[in-house]
């Protein structure tokens, strides 16, 4: 008989192969741009084509996210997940089957909409159907099977045409697809919709029987949902009239500054100009003759295995500290750069040699892999005070979504009138700017408490009468709290 165990890695792998597949679609521009600028390209494509062709996908994210968590809350974790793998489906097929370039954007978008919709749903999934003591384990593979999608995309499409790497990569929905069929409806979502013996069925094939605290706890929250929904609706009309206040309380705008500032780091830091543009930036700073689609895999590697050990690393080390100091020398490295490709251009270094570019991107996707792609949701799953987590993580989720198109539809253009040495001085003031920003707004996070946390944002603790104005709307969300304790945040939907 299969234990618990075996099964939750068997959901966990369908989410796994999903998000894999979305991170095959962010790198997937550096091999299909490449390939119809090709002079033997049936569909031939400008510059400025090419660049829609890989900024695109940003903004549908947004589209996305807001119908997943619709659908999800209406349908269920289930079909959310058939209309999310589906749409990815239907995306690539359209790119792949396109006759001109309108098609090929139409693939993309519908790819960027499927990827919306995973961001939210692939962290609900996990912590809802997963073990508290597996939890985290489980919640890792996002950001591996991300990196991991990238590398696979940069490596097959070094072997195969762009048509056929994308069919290979379409397989990984397909699977997931299938995947899904045999896996159960979520069980919290079973008990909001009043199902409790299917949620009783769905619990026991995935836990077993040995957490039946956590089922009877689930179960009784979700008896008392009605009377704390007519309630919550008294609360939300309420809020509404002091909507204006809320957004000049530094509680609520300064965590948000900060988070858009964190995601800029993330954008300007080259993380995703590297899986978009790999052959165009390393063709610019490495050495005339060197194997660029050699070393774009080379750094792929290391970005991935460099996200490994900020798994373990990042849980040790103080987030502010961390972000600081692997943003600036990030942007160290990019001033190096920046000089280094001015100065070999110009013939005014005094010496070069192939590993002094190597050295510097390294020093770049070290950063990167680090801290530039995975801490920014690990700070905003913390800073937001738990009162605003919900509308903070839509901030920055649209915030994230929209730095990462200007980022993609400009770095071309940047390139073409600045050269690379200019486009990475560029970067560099803006990550420099950035961490400035962080430096003085941001306060530490690990290991205190949301409300530590957000009493450092106000300049103050609560007073007498706020905590208790506080307590009692905290009174009417109880059992939320409760939930998020017991199943993972879903507001860590900005991994």
């Amino acid at each position: 008989m299969t234990s618990p165990l075996l099964r939750q890695v068997f959901v966990a792998a369908a989410i796994c192969l999903n998000t894999l597949g979305h991170g095959a679609g962010l790198g997937y521009s550096a091999v299909l741009v490449p390939q119809l600028q090709d002079e033997s390209s049936p569909i031939p494509v400008t510059a400025n084509m090419a660049s829609w062709i890989a900024a695109v996908t940003a903004p549908s994210l947004i589209v996305g996210n807001s119908l997943s968590a619709s659908i999800m809350s209406k349908l269920g974790r289930k079909i959310t997940t058939y209309i999310m793998s589906g749409g990815a489906i239907v995306g690539w097929a359209a790119l792949l089957l396109a006759p001109n370039f309108e098609f090929i954007i139409i693939g993309r978008i519908l790819q960027g909409v499927s990827f919306g919709m995973a961001m939210p749903l692939r962290s609900i999934v996990l912590g809802e159907y997963t073990s508290p003591k597996y939890r985290g384990t489980f919640l890792t593979t996002i950001s591996l099977g991300q990196t991991f999608g990238i590398l696979f995309a940069h490596f097959t499409g070094t072997l195969f045409h762009w048509q056929i790497t994308g069919l290979i990569i379409t397989g990984f929905f397909f699977i997931s697809h299938i995947m899904t069929i045999y896996s159960p409806e979520s069980p919290s979502f079973l008990a909001t919709k009043g199902r409790f013996e299917e949620c009783r069925q769905a619990f026991h094939w995935l836990r077993g029987y040995e957490e039946e605290a956590e089922l009877d706890d689930l179960i009784e929250t979700c008896l008392l949902l009605e009377k704390d929904r007519i309630e919550e609706s008294t609360l939300h009309k309420r809020s509404f009239r002091d909507r204006f206040q809320m957004i000049t309380k530094p509680e609520f705008y300064k965590p948000i500054v900060v988070m858009a500032h964190c995601y800029n780091l993330g954008q300007v830091s080259g993380s995703t100009i590297l899986a978009n543009y790999p052959l165009l930036l390393l063709g610019s700073v490495l050495v005339p003759g060197s194997n660029v689609k050699f070393w774009m895999i080379a750094l792929d590697t290391q970005r991935l295995l460099t996200n490994i050990g900020a798994v373990f690393i990042i849980s040790k080390v103080k987030r502010r500290t961390m972000v600081i100091s692997v943003a600036s020398l990030s942007a160290f490295s990019m001033f190096c750069i920046s000089a280094y490709v001015y100065l070999r251009h110009n013939s005014m270094l005094p010496y070069d040699a192939a590993w002094i570019p190597i050295l510097l991107l390294n020093i770049q996707v070290f950063c990167i892999g680090m801290g530039m792609v995975p801490l920014p949701a690990i700070i905003a799953g913390e800073i937001f005070p738990l009162e605003y987590r919900s509308i903070g993580s839509s901030f920055s989720l649209i915030s994230n979504a929209l730095l990462m198109f200007v980022a993609l539809k400009t770095f071309p253009l940047l390139v073409e009138y600045l050269g690379m040495h200019g486009s990475y001085l560029l970067y560099g003031c803006f990550t420099f700017y950035n961490v400035c920003v962080i430096y003085f707004l941001m306060p530490e996070t690990r290991g205190k408490t949301l409300q530590q946390i957000e009493d450092e944002f106000r300049g103050r603790p609560l007073k007498a009468h706020e905590i208790r104005e506080r307590q009692s709307l905290q009174n009417d969300e109880l059992y939320q709290r409760k939930m998020s304790l017991r199943k993972a945040s879903v507001h860590s939907i900005a991994l």
